[in-house]
């Protein structure tokens, strides 16, 4: 945890103080769900408070939900994003295909919007990371690593939102990647198994990164569309796929059956 993460509470050293600057790096997308918080000891010292006004903290984090602490474990930030959808509606939704076509309009938008912010808003730190993760995407295409390239793939979206600076895109988006990491609506690996998927979805993340890059809002925004619609078109294209695998496996097992 980088040492700049806290700073000393300058005027009156409350327990209010201290919650403040932990709530706002919450909300900021700086301390994320499940992030250890520095044990009590260091994290006085960085705040510049003492033992006892951090604990009185650290229980009305607790309290508000923010932090959860584990005996002997320390203390952790809390799941502030939660699920979207309860398991019941869940199972509802994976069994009614239209659900993973809205979600994939809804993402369409919503990317797109964060695509045009993060290229007027992206700071160079925002920039180094995207470049980090577009490497990272490159080399693992390279190695043919599909399962490390769909799990960058989640991690190039979350940068993307962040760098959008919009704290309710931020959070509405994480929420939103959660249920994709779940494989509710559809599965990545499979659009990855399609033929001539793979490259074309990597010069489509090339083309978003490019685009913030140079701070150009209207192109970043039509690639990321134009990726969202690929990614429809090619998980409907999947689906079928699968099915017909299914089916001609049956088929050949019940003729094998009666062949006997």
């Amino acid at each position: 945890m980088s040492e700049g993460f806290y700073s000393p509470i300058d005027h009156v050293r409350t327990a209010d103080e201290v919650c403040a600057q932990i709530e706002t790096l919450v909300l900021e997308g700086v301390l994320r769900v499940g992030d250890k918080l520095p044990g009590e000891r260091e994290l006085s010292r960085r705040f510049d408070v003492s033992r006892p006004v951090l604990r009185e903290a650290i229980k009305q984090l607790e309290m508000r939900g923010l932090v959860v602490t584990r005996h002997g474990g320390g203390t952790f930030v809390a799941d502030v994003i939660g699920d979207v959808f309860s398991p019941v509606m869940l199972e509802l939704i994976a069994r009614h295909p239209k659900a993973t076509h809205d979600y994939l309009e809804y993402r369409r938008d919503v990317e797109g919007i964060a695509a045009a912010y993060a290229a007027e808003r992206a700071t160079e730190h925002d920039k180094a990371l995207l470049a980090d993760i577009m490497r990272r995407m490159e080399a693992a295409h390279a190695d043919d690593d599909t399962r490390e390239e769909a799990e960058i793939d989640i991690e190039f979206h979350n940068a993307i939102c962040e760098s959008a600076h919009n704290l309710l895109l931020m959070h509405a988006l994480r929420s939103c990647y959660r249920v994709l990491a779940n494989g509710v609506f559809f599965s990545r690996a499979l659009v990855y198994g399609l033929p001539g998927a793979r490259d074309e979805l990597l010069k489509q993340h090339r083309a978003v990164h490019d685009a913030i890059m140079a701070g150009d809002a209207a192109a970043a925004k039509r690639a990321a569309e134009a990726h969202m619609e690929f990614v429809e078109k090619y998980s409907l294209e999947a689906e079928r796929a699968k099915s017909r695998e299914t089916v001609s496996r049956l088929r050949r097992a019940q003729r094998l059956q009666g062949a006997d």
